[in-house]
């Protein structure tokens, strides 16, 4: 840093006297001589001059020094001052030939001098143009806003009278009565297409003729007495042509349906009526409910009538209960086989093919024609006309609420009012005689399968959108619900208080009490399962309680365990087998029976087995409960009884396997149950066989000579199976 800084000090003096030097020679020739030019004025840059300020040459020299220039200047020792002269005469070069460049060039510069000059004297014109235009455009624009509020004026008045002509041509539209519309309604009969254009007019003539009258229109008065006489014409004709067309209905074996349908082309009439004569509107609703109530009343007092004379003439009576003894009405049985015209029984306990009244297909299928029915000497069950009564009352009701709604353009509360006064009668007809029939009935079946058909019922009217019956299917529930129960209720207590003792010969088959609770329970579950109820379930499960213990307390009149075994297991096995024909295999029913089933099954097996192999079952057990214990060493005294076992079994096992199959086979009605029992009593006495050689196996045994006498296993399963039965 010191060597840098002589450095700049050698150099800033040489610099200052190379500039004194300069200056000197330059003055001492030229700056005497004549015509010279006096000395060029530096001002600051004077460097010469008193008020030069070292301390801003330093500044200068230093930030020169920084220069790459100076610095390869003064490395390699280059003299400043002939360097200094050097570039000021190459600055002089390049001074003399710009100069020369210009000189070259003065005749394009003089030339860009004039096109200069006559642009702006194009640009002066052209300024004045534009000024000219501004000013036009100025006067335009006012021209312009004064043509647009015009114009704006003027649309104004058009849209106003536009307006006052759109409604004067409307008041004048409403107001004229065309001669059309005169000569339609004074000529036209009532079922031609134009009359009912020409009412429409009218009608809307009329309105518009009142609606004007409200608001004090004079020229209303012009025209009130000719719409009176159109009016007074047009409801006289449509009174006649209504009322023609309901007395119509009155007429014997006449389908009223038809004219319905034709009043419905004319719906208008009776809204012309409601706005324009509301007195002639009520009279001919009023006569169409007289009539149509007749009509309906009429009809289904006499269809119910007809129906129950091709209903089964043997129907389920008071003493038709489960528990009754089965040889009471064998003289009533022999008289109704004198009538060889019933074809068929309508059975009590048994649903059969009466579910099928509530099979789709069925459920909505065309009702019975009575009349046909007794040519062809059919008979059928109760629900089967319950089913046709209700469905022709559930078509005939969603018909007629739909027209009512549809024709006298009412809905709601009022539409189920009007409805009412039609079917009302024939309502309270039909549940005063389900009411009375249902006093005598105690078919249970019948009145379950009922029930489930006014709740299919119910959902297609719902599906219809006919809420007007809703009331009647509470009230016709309201009659079966209770007395299903009843009879229900009746059966369980007939079972409760039926005596063994009064049934008189028993034997191990399935008794026909039980049947019929299998046949009778069958039917409720499979029925109930569509749509299921709790409280039918319940009356079920007292029910299955009841016979439960009647079946115990007929097995105990038997005077053997194996023979009371026998008829339980016959019992529980038809239950079961009837059960799973039609209820599902995981129904409550289907399971106790089915766990009630195995147990006696298993405990008929112990006690098949007892007679002959009951001594072989003791010692194995006695055994095995020894060598639990840890007392295998008192089977060492037991070796005699253990020869006499041995030798007792090689000798009779044939014989009796061979007798206890066929004690099965005679034992059980349902041969695939006793293949069932012969084969778990096979498979039991295999087990207990090798039971036994397991404890002969133990040491205290194993050197026994008789075991030598004893029956291979494989063997022994080869020959039991010889004697499986094959079905």
């Amino acid at each position: 840093m010191a060597a840098a800084a002589t450095m700049a000090a050698a150099a800033r003096e040489l610099v200052l006297r190379a500039g004194a030097s300069d200056m000197e020679e330059e003055e001492g020739p030229l700056g005497s001589g004549p015509g010279l030019q006096e000395p060029l004025q530096l001002g600051e840059l004077d460097i010469t001059s008193d008020e030069f300020i070292l301390d801003e040459v330093d500044v200068h020299i230093q930030a020169n020094l920084e220069d790459e220039l100076v610095k390869e200047a003064l490395k390699t020792g280059v003299d400043l001052r002939h360097y200094s002269k050097q570039v000021e005469l190459e600055l002089q070069q390049i001074e003399q030939k710009s100069i020369r460049d210009y000189i070259q060039e003065s005749e394009n510069i003089a030339s860009l001098h004039n096109q200069i000059t006559a642009c702006d004297a194009v640009l002066e014109r052209m300024e004045q143009m534009l000024g000219a235009f501004q000013s036009d455009l100025s006067s335009i624009s006012s021209e312009i806003r004064t043509l647009q509020e015009q114009s704006g004026a003027m649309n104004i008045r058009l849209r106003n009278r536009q307006a006052v002509r759109g409604k004067l041509g409307e008041l004048v539209d409403g107001l004229v009565v065309p001669s059309a519309l005169v000569t339609a309604i004074l000529e036209a009969p009532v079922t031609e297409p134009r009359f009912l254009e020409q009412l429409q007019e009218l009608d809307a003539k009329a309105a518009a003729v009142r609606e004007q009258e409200a608001r004090g229109t004079a020229a209303c008065a012009d025209v009130r007495g000719v719409l009176d006489r159109l009016r007074v014409k047009a409801v006289t004709k449509i009174r006649e042509f209504i009322l023609q067309k309901i007395y119509s209905f009155r007429k014997p074996m006449t389908n009223y349906q038809i004219p319905q349908t034709a009043l419905l082309k004319y719906r208008f009439f009776y809204q012309f009526l409601l706005g324009n004569e509301r007195a002639t509107a009520k009279e001919i609703r009023d006569e169409y409910v007289e009539t149509l109530s007749k009509i309906y009343l009429s009809y289904y007092r006499s269809y119910l009538g007809r129906l129950l004379k091709v209903q089964y003439e043997e129907v389920a009576e008071k003493d038709d209960l489960m528990g009754v003894e089965d040889t009471a009405k064998k003289d009533i049985q022999e008289l109704r086989n004198l009538h060889p015209s019933l074809r068929s029984r309508n059975t009590i306990f048994t649903l059969g093919a009466r579910g099928s009244v509530i099979s789709p297909t069925e459920l909505e299928a065309p009702i019975l024609v009575p009349h046909t029915a007794q040519r062809g000497e059919q008979r059928y069950p109760y629900e089967a006309l319950f089913r046709s009564q209700h469905y022709a009352l559930l078509d005939n009701s969603c018909r007629e609420y739909l027209f009512i709604c549809e024709f006298f353009a009412v809905s709601g509360p009022a539409a189920h009012d009007l409805f009412h006064a039609v079917m009302g009668r024939t309502l309270t007809m039909t549940l005063k005689h389900l009411e009375s029939y249902l006093a005598d009935c105690y078919d249970a079946i019948a009145v379950f399968l009922c029930i489930h058909i006014v709740l299919r019922f119910r959902n297609i009217a719902a599906k219809r959108d006919v809420p007007a019956l809703d009331r009647y299917w509470e009230q016709v529930l309201a009659l079966l619900w209770p007395r299903f129960e009843l009879i229900l209720e009746m059966n369980v207590q007939s079972v409760r208080s039926t005596d063994p003792q009064r049934l008189g010969g028993l034997d191990t088959r399935p008794h026909y009490i039980t049947r019929r609770y299998a046949e009778f329970s069958s039917a409720l579950v499979s029925i109930n399962q569509t749509i299921p109820n709790e409280r039918t379930m319940q009356l079920l499960g007292q029910l299955q309680v009841e016979v439960e213990n009647f079946v115990l307390r007929v097995a105990a009149e038997f005077s053997s365990r194996k023979e009371q075994l026998v008829f339980l297991i016959n019992n529980y096995d038809m239950m079961l087998g009837v059960l799973m024909e039609r209820a599902a295999d995981d129904s409550k029913e289907v399971e106790s029976f089915q766990q009630l089933l195995n147990a006696r099954t298993q405990e008929f097996i112990e006690e098949l087995l007892s007679p002959p192999f009951g001594g072989l079952m003791a010692f194995v057990k006695e055994a095995e409960a020894l060598i639990e214990r840890g007392q295998a060493e008192r089977l060492r005294g037991e070796e005699a009884r253990v020869t006499q076992l041995i030798r007792g079994f090689g000798s009779s096992w044939k014989t009796s396997v061979e007798s206890l199959s066929q004690d099965v086979m005679r034992s059980f009605t349902n041969f695939r149950n006793g293949t069932s029992i012969i084969q778990g009593a096979l498979t039991q006495l295999i087990q207990l066989y090798h039971r036994f050689h397991r404890v002969l196996s133990q040491p205290q045994l194993r050197a026994l000579p008789a075991r030598a006498e004893l029956i291979n296993i494989h063997h022994l399963m080869v020959e039991l199976k010889k004697h499986k039965p094959n079905f």
